[in-house]
């Protein structure tokens, strides 16, 4: 009898958009949004993924349909179903971090899935920018109800956001439902303006998730369980852009735990955890754009076989 476990089905639930960068040589269009580029990611690592997004029979969103598709992302049907096609405007900075202006709508069918998942993830617009923002908490809510592992990147954007008192109400909604939670450091400064990034973590595992990340950038980053803690160095490399850096970072982290359908159980798992995702996002901020690391990236980046199946030995 095989000892291989059956692969997880993931879903990403959330915005996909064309993003327009704007760079000293003249505009680049690429398909783009925080829940595709996670699905992106997903798939590149090797990961059984679907993604239920709104996109219109436009020219940018037939592009953004092919494009995910010949990624590896399956996109639910009900995906095809908005009035036009969002976009994003980065302007890159002296820093080469990207300054971002939206042109968004944001609608789901209001319906239940068709299937069930292992794990569900959103974030970013999809969770805060009504009326799609509800259809994604019900769709939450109950796939709590079902056992799937939950999910939830912030990944703020503050100018479509409501006011900063309803919309630290909506994060926390939605904390209350999940498993994982990964923000910024950017992100708990605007949330918890009065709060340090430890404090934020006490915080946010008080309501309920198993696994807190909080991104710090160039400084690495925090991880926490209930039991335990640990600061994590970025990897060291050249920066092109930090487009989609976040969104590989999560792509890892959802890769591992559905691989392990589990989260870190020991601080040597959570540390091996967070080590494979800073380097999945270190290969990204060496590219332009949101273009995340295969499975091969990753593995030959991090000195390990790519055609090894499990996870680094941590994790196993």
């Amino acid at each position: 009898m095989s000892s291989v476990m059956p692969q997880s089905r993931i879903l990403v639930v959330g915005e996909a958009l064309m993003d327009i960068v704007s760079r000293e040589e003249g505009l680049d269009r690429h398909p783009g949004g925080s829940p595709a580029n996670v699905a992106v990611g997903l798939a590149r690592l090797g990961s059984d993924v679907s993604l239920l997004t709104g996109l219109a029979e436009d020219a940018m969103g037939l592009t953004i349909w092919r494009y995910l598709e010949s990624q590896g992302v399956k996109l639910l049907p009900s995906s095809l179903h908005a009035a036009r096609t969002s976009s994003a405007t980065a302007v890159l900075q002296n820093d080469r971090a990207a300054k971002y202006h939206f042109d968004v709508e944001w609608t789901l069918p209001a319906r239940p899935l068709d299937a069930a998942f292992d794990v569900i993830h959103t974030g970013s617009i999809a969770a805060f920018l009504e009326p799609g923002a509800a259809s994604v908490r019900r769709i939450f809510q109950q796939a709590s109800k079902d056992g799937a592992l939950l999910s939830f990147d912030p990944n703020i954007r503050p100018q479509l956001l409501p006011p900063h008192p309803v919309s630290v109400g909506m994060f926390e909604m939605m904390v209350e439902n999940v498993d994982v939670v990964k923000l910024s450091d950017e992100d708990a400064e605007w949330l918890y303006p009065q709060i340090a990034i430890d404090g934020v973590i006490e915080k946010l595992l008080t309501r309920g998730p198993g696994l807190i990340i909080i991104t710090r950038g160039a400084a690495g980053a925090n991880l926490a369980t209930k039991a335990n803690r640990c600061r994590m160095p970025a990897d060291s490399i050249d920066v092109v852009d930090t487009i989609g850096a976040g969104d590989s970072y999560m792509a890892a982290v959802l890769n591992l735990v559905a691989t392990t359908k589990r989260l870190p159980r020991d601080l040597a798992e959570l540390e091996a955890l967070g080590s494979l995702a800073a380097t999945a996002a270190a290969i990204t901020v060496s590219r332009a754009g949101a273009q995340p690391p295969t499975r091969q990236d990753l593995y030959q980046f991090a000195g390990v076989s790519p055609t090894v199946s499990c996870p680094p030995h941590h994790l196993r």
